[in-house]
């Protein structure tokens, strides 16, 4: 009987082995278990079932004895060994009293002997130390010491015992292993030298003579007239240059007077300026309307509703414990809340006047920076006015230089041109030689492609013909004669054979099965379908109903909220946005006198323009043709018409 348990330890290591803590339950894996050791007899049975369920029961404490052993001992132990330490462990601590020693030490034996007494060394070793230190941390240290540390500290005399009687075995073991080993001695292959591979034979690859290339030359233009060309348009190019620069600097030394165009674009930047500045938009608009039409503006899915009834029905509920809280003699937090609120008005008031005042501020230091550009708009009209007067005296002189240069760019442009007629009349000769010569070529090049043309076209049309016969070959049929039975089996002589009309009818009778399941399932998910629509419904009955009383007490507020006095009025009683708002219109008046003198300054200062101008002309017309001061007046408005676009980015600057 002491013998058999050695066996019924190794039953048990397997069972643990096949035990997976994350997929399987401990139940599920008993019963299995307990079908698989029918056979055996009922107390080897108990045996096995109650170490494999105490092993998986007590993982903690066995695993920290375990887990510390491979972490020093890993190198001479495999995975699949765990199991045989987890359980000698465990018959040690728990069940060592019900073996007793001479059933325990045969089960010792019957497995690996020097992995046992390296294992039990270390546990009883480290027994009262750090493994009765970790077990406190699971367990209280009063249920250990007396449960598993006390009986291990009984048996440990007979286990010194069991200990020596294994190694005395392991070292007669070793022994009769090294009188038996047999030194290997090596001995050379014979193997045949394998001959030597022959080097194949080159090909020989023929030879072809490069063909000449034709050259790049008849292809293109000649060189000449390109470069020519390039001169021609870096002529002209530096002749509409110069006239460009002629027109351009003609005015250089005098800042004529505004053109209407230039006001009129300088008076439309001014507008659109004043316009963006809107001081009376702080205060928004009225609320948008509360009482919606639809009272489903958004379609709610599922989910939605069970979510959105779920949050109603909690809000129900936590009203009643209000009212519950209420009638038990809670307090009530009204008063606080109505506090809370005239605190917050109050300060929204307080806030408001802040953000008025500040509105006041800014609008007062725009007036005086407006102000400022007024006064430095004047300064740089006077300054202006004196530059004109000195201009003009420069005018005359300079209209003079221009038309002299304006000359002799005419006779050099002349020049240039009769030069270029002599040249044209070689170059046509040398053009018409080269062309010859390309005709020539291109006519034997023709002939030689004609030629090829023609060969390709024979060998293409003799494929085709070849490939024609092919397929009429492969076109004609083939005549199979069969003769099939469909009642009759194959005749292989298998347990599932049958006839192909068997196999029919079966299908049929297969599918009419699954068709009956499947309108079964289409049923069962009809009526699970309606259950669920039939739940969405009350759901949104209770929504409408909430949201109906949500509608009514939000209507209840805003007719409060009418009934308060504006907070705009309570700014108004506020004695320092009243002074801003009297230096503010101070400061808009003063601006409006300066404007007066500035447009009665302004009128004067036009007529003595026009007179310096007209002065300017007679002097012009003296010594230079109408023709010529035509040209001038266009120059002009194009210089001026450029400087427009300027002028507006410039005032786009200033105003960010």
């Amino acid at each position: 009987m002491a013998s058999s348990y050695g066996s019924l330890a190794k039953e048990a290591i397997v069972l643990l082995d096949r035990f997976r803590a994350g997929r399987q339950c401990l139940d599920d894996f008993m019963e299995e278990a307990s079908k698989d050791l029918q056979n055996m007899d009922t107390v080897h049975q108990k045996f096995i079932l109650d170490v494999v369920s105490g092993c998986i029961e007590q993982t903690k404490l066995l695993d920290v004895v375990v887990d510390v052993f491979y972490g020093q001992n890993g190198r001479c132990l495999s995975r699949g060994d765990r199991s045989q330490l987890v359980i000698i462990c465990y018959l040690a601590t728990f069940s060592l009293d019900d073996l007793g020693l001479q059933r325990f030490s045969n089960i010792i034996k019957s497995l690996d002997i020097k992995k046992m007494h390296t294992f039990l060394t270390f546990f009883f070793t480290n027994l009262t130390t750090w493994i009765q230190d970790e077990w406190n941390n699971i367990y209280e240290a009063a249920y250990v010491e007396k449960l598993w540390v006390g009986p291990l500290l009984r048996w440990r005399p007979e286990m010194d015992i069991l200990l020596d009687q294994l190694a005395v075995k392991i070292s007669h073991g070793t022994q009769v292993k090294k009188a038996h080993i047999k030194t290997t001695e090596p001995q050379e292959f014979s193997l045949t030298k394998p001959k030597p591979r022959p080097l194949p034979v080159p090909e020989v690859i023929p030879l072809q003579e490069k063909s000449k290339p034709v050259p790049d030359s008849t292809y293109k233009a000649p060189r000449e007239m390109q470069v020519i060309q390039e001169i021609k348009q870096k002529n002209l190019q530096k002749t509409e240059e110069l006239l460009y620069e002629a027109n351009m600097k003609q005015f250089r030394c005098v800042n004529p007077q505004k053109s209407e165009h230039t006001k009129r674009a300088m008076s439309q930047i001014k507008e659109g300026l004043d316009s963006k500045l809107k001081f009376n938009s702080f205060h928004s608009s009225e609320n948008p309307s509360s009482n919606k039409t639809n009272s489903w503006p958004i379609k709610l899915n599922s989910a939605a509703i069970l979510r959105q009834g779920a949050l109603y029905d909690r809000q129900v509920e936590e009203e009643l414990q209000r009212m519950e809280r209420l009638v038990e003699g809670a307090r009530e937090p009204s008063s606080f809340l109505q506090w809370q609120k005239e605190m917050r008005e109050r300060d929204l008031q307080e806030e408001l006047a802040k953000i008025e005042r500040r509105h006041l501020e800014g609008r007062i230091s725009y007036e005086e920076a407006a102000m400022a550009r007024t006064r430095i708009m004047e300064r740089n009209q006077k300054a202006a006015q004196l530059k004109k007067e000195e201009r003009a005296q420069l005018m005359r002189s300079y209209a003079e230089k221009r038309m002299q240069e304006e000359k002799e760019i005419r006779d050099l442009v002349q020049q240039v041109a009769e030069g270029h007629k002599n040249s044209k009349a070689a170059k046509e000769r040398i053009q018409k030689f080269k062309q010859s010569i390309v005709k020539e070529v291109s006519e034997q090049r023709q002939e030689l492609l004609h030629q090829a043309l023609e060969e390709a076209q024979a060998e293409l049309s003799r494929k085709f013909e070849i490939i024609r016969e092919i397929r009429a070959i492969q076109s004609l049929p083939h005549i199979r004669v069969r003769n099939f039975d469909d009642t009759e089996t194959a005749g292989h002589e298998l347990l599932g054979e049958m006839s192909l009309v068997e196999l029919k009818e079966r299908l049929a009778l297969l599918g009419e099965a699954q068709q009956t399941e499947q309108q079964e399932k289409r049923e069962h998910i009809l009526e699970e379908k309606q259950n669920k629509k039939q739940l969405l419904l009350e759901q949104l009955d209770t929504i409408e109903l909430h949201r109906r009383a949500l509608a009514q007490a939000a209507a209840i507020r805003k007719e409060e909220r009418k009934s308060r006095p504006f907070h705009r009025q309570a700014m108004t009683h506020d004695e320092t946005v009243l002074a801003l708002q009297k230096k503010l219109e101070e400061k808009q008046q003063e601006r409006q006198r300066l404007k007066q003198t500035q447009s009665k300054k302004a009128k004067p200062s036009e007529l003595t323009a026009a007179h310096t101008v007209r002065n300017t002309g007679t002097h012009n017309k003296e010594s230079l043709t109408d023709t010529s001061w035509e040209e001038l007046e266009l120059s002009f408005e194009r210089h001026i018409q450029k400087d427009a676009p300027s002028v507006v980015s410039q005032t786009e600057t200033l105003k960010t």
